[in-house]
């Protein structure tokens, strides 16, 4: 296993250092910065502004880079309250100054506007001298880009008007939701140990107890909130979807998902090939369940889905902070030297935010700054869970350290298949070097297998389930509007359809679609769970398959970032075919024969 340097020593979950970006909201540099935003945008309005179509090719070159480089400063200046904010919801100082940065680079970002609408706006020859320069080259998938969305854009005056109009609609509500979950107080729960828990973070945690009753009543205390606020979170994602309804309407779409599937470079026939495919599988989730039923005695209900298939002797043992660094260290070590270098160099600087605390933003996330490097944030529990979630998160940072490495902002945000790849990558890494660790360990390696089998039903079958709920949120709001009953029902309809006779649905399920942010913040994500899952798993065979030579090509997989078509991409560097059905039998094939691996360990 890896030994911590000294410098980092973490013998408990650690809190962030955010100074590489300012060192406080008093930092003179903030308000320098912001003010200098504000001054180059102008500037450039003033100096370009009614002139893209004269430019030649070097200067079109010349300022995407002074686009770039205002993008890149806008992003350090947005980063640190909205850390800052992430950390503490309850932070007054950090909500305000979040508002008023967002307000200040709103009108940023509708001064230049103009540019990519002018461009848009070029004749064909004109734009195709654009994309066929030299000079452009490094932008050729940015201008690909801004042809393919050139029907859907609107004049600068709307488009400056939706911006601003945002920060008091869509984006609002979606900023209300979490401020408004982020001061809630949840029932205490008691475990038979005597450890009580009352964040959000440690009562999911809870969910894996081995003693049903402490399951049932965690589960309890985060719905019972749910149900308590569910007018509430009705009316806010009623409003998100009659803003997505509204605005696909304005730019031409034929809905939300049509926007979405645009913006994120994915086909339909691959979304509508993904559904159709998980959707025909639903008998694995069923099996799983079923065997799980078998094994523990006893019906599954929803709250125990994550039950320990241990029994109270044979419980898998806590991993601390320190094993749990050290344990994902080694296991990218194996995989490539250089890779767990760089994820060290995250806890030697202090670039993770793990400890559990009120007010803390619930579930994970990597927030990556251009030009500096990433942050990630869980609340790390001690358990496997948690060790994975920590994988997970590491696989973003490192990404876009790969990214970082060779991309310029316009070419930073990869498409979000390619986003998620390299988490569940490391995942697998994870899972394959404790199952080597855990070999003659039995109650560890079943505990790991019957982990991976959870998490691959929840990658393929629950993520794909939210997709279809918002399938009908999104085609209803195109109706008109809906009320909290509404999705309610249409989640336990999903649910129902999922879990056949597998699983037990208890009456506070109808509320648990209120904690899936995506849904609020992001429509139409949840599926990319799925598909880069799919890809994932076909990734790793070929690792399984090639060894160190697929090293190389994947590792320009990840630098590729948002510089071309995801599809290309895939197919160029690691021979992945996503639009080929057999992608997405093989991923299926994958969870078949775990089930039949645990099967006969029964």
């Amino acid at each position: 296993m890896v030994q911590l340097s000294a410098t980092t020593q973490v013998e408990s979950p650690q809190e962030w250092d955010l100074s590489d970006l300012y060192q406080g909201f008093d930092d003179p540099q903030l308000a320098q910065d912001l003010q200098a935003l504000q001054q180059s945008a102008a500037q450039f309005r003033e100096h370009y502004r009614g002139k893209v179509a004269e430019l030649k090719p070097e200067a079109v070159a010349s300022c995407l880079q002074q686009l770039e480089t205002i993008a890149e400063k806008s992003g350090y200046v947005y980063a640190f309250p909205s850390l800052v904010f992430s950390a503490d919801t309850r932070n007054t100082e950090a909500k305000q100054f979040l508002d008023k940065v967002m307000e200040a680079l709103t009108i940023v970002e509708n001064q230049l506007l103009f540019f990519d609408l002018e461009l848009q706006k070029l004749d064909a020859e004109k734009f195709a001298e654009l994309q066929a320069s030299p000079a452009l080259q490094t932008y050729s998938h940015y201008l690909d880009r801004i042809a393919e969305l050139r029907p859907h854009k609107l004049s600068e005056e709307v488009e400056q008007t939706r911006n601003q109009d945002s920060l008091t609609g869509r984006q609002a509500f979606v900023q209300l939701r979490s401020v408004h979950l982020g001061e809630r107080e949840y029932e205490p729960v008691t475990t038979p140990e005597g450890k009580t828990v009352t964040e959000e973070a440690e009562l999911s945690a809870l969910l894996f107890h081995p003693d049903a009753d402490v399951r049932y009543d965690a589960y309890l205390s985060v719905r019972d909130v749910m149900h308590e606020h569910n007018s509430l979170y009705g009316f806010i994602l009623n409003t998100i979807a009659q803003d997505h309804r509204i605005e696909s309407q304005m730019r031409g779409y034929t809905g939300t998902l049509h926007k979405q599937l645009l913006a994120d470079e994915v086909s339909e026939p691959v979304f509508r090939a993904i559904m159709e495919g998980t959707g025909s599988r639903f008998d694995l989730f069923q099996r799983y369940y079923q065997l799980k039923s078998k094994a523990l005695g006893q019906k599954i209900r929803i709250c125990d889905i994550y039950a320990p298939w241990t029994s109270g002797d044979e419980l898998t043992p806590p991993v601390n902070y320190k094993a749990g660094v050290e344990t994902l260290l080694t296991a990218l070590e194996k995989f490539d030297v250089n890779y767990a270098r760089r994820a060290e160099e995250f806890f030697i600087k202090n670039w993770v935010d793990a400890k559990v605390r009120p007010g803390k933003r619930g579930g994970a996330f990597c927030s990556y700054t251009h030009g500096k490097h990433s942050y990630l944030m869980l609340s790390y529990t001690d358990d496997y869970n948690s060790l994975f979630t920590l994988a997970h998160e590491m696989g973003h940072g490192l990404h876009f350290a790969w990214i970082g490495d060779r991309q310029s902002y316009f070419n930073s945000n990869p498409p979000m298949v390619l986003a998620e790849i390299a988490s569940t990558f490391n995942e697998l890494l994870l899972l394959d070097h404790l199952l080597k660790t855990a070999a003659n360990d039995k109650v560890l390696t079943k505990s790991l297998i019957t982990r991976q089998l959870e998490d691959q039903l929840n990658l393929l079958f629950r993520q794909s389930t939210i997709s279809r709920l918002e399938l009908a949120i999104h085609e209803r709001a195109a109706e008109g509007s809906f009320d909290r009953k509404w999705v309610n029902a249409q989640w336990m309809e999903l649910y129902r359809t999922l879990c056949g006779d597998a699983v037990e649905l208890l009456p506070e399920h109808q509320y648990d679609w209120a904690r899936i942010g995506h849904i609020f913040f992001k429509p139409f994500y949840c599926y990319q769970y799925t598909a880069s899952n799919i890809v994932s798993l076909a990734c790793y065979q070929k690792y399984l398959q090639t060894g160190k030579d697929f090293i190389p090509g994947y590792m320009e997989l990840l630098a590729a970032g948002g510089s071309m078509n995801q599809v290309e991409a895939l197919r160029r560097y690691v021979d992945v075919d996503i639009e080929d059905p057999a992608t997405i039998r093989g991923a299926l094939g994958y969870v078949e024969s775990l089930l039949d691996q645990l099967q006969a360990t029964l």
